[in-house]
């Protein structure tokens, strides 16, 4: 059973796989598996906020600005701290891990995250 909510931007598709992330604290978490198969070496990342998601695309290697992409531990795993990205888009900061999901966008050429919850009132 599919709940996806149809998408206007056309950024997600129903028959893309979609796997989940977590944000706490404003810095996005990333498993090791999903950090190999779409970021392969990205030292940086740019996140956009559109509409009701967010884009996460990696930047070439060599180019100028973007959000690091840490090491989180020895397995691999990933992280990005982006409180102020978070902030300024209305999103808490706030010790609960927020599980959100991402889906691989190839138009968009970026990891896209849906189902973002922001606090009531903004």
């Amino acid at each position: 059973m599919n709940t996806q909510k149809p998408d206007p931007a056309g950024l997600v598709e129903a028959d893309r796989p979609q796997r989940a992330v977590s944000i706490r604290r404003g810095s996005l978490y990333l498993p090791r598996e999903m950090y190999d198969l779409y970021f392969a070496g990205a030292q940086t990342v740019a996140l956009v906020a559109r509409e009701d998601k967010i884009l996460v695309i990696p930047l070439v290697p060599g180019s100028a600005g973007g959000l690091l992409v840490k090491t989180r531990n020895a397995r691999g795993d990933r992280v990005v701290h982006a409180q102020e990205f978070f902030r300024e888009n209305g999103f808490a900061e706030d010790f609960q891990q927020h599980v959100v999901l991402a889906q691989w966008s190839p138009e968009a050429a970026a990891l896209v995250l849906s189902n973002l919850a922001k606090p009531q009132g903004v």
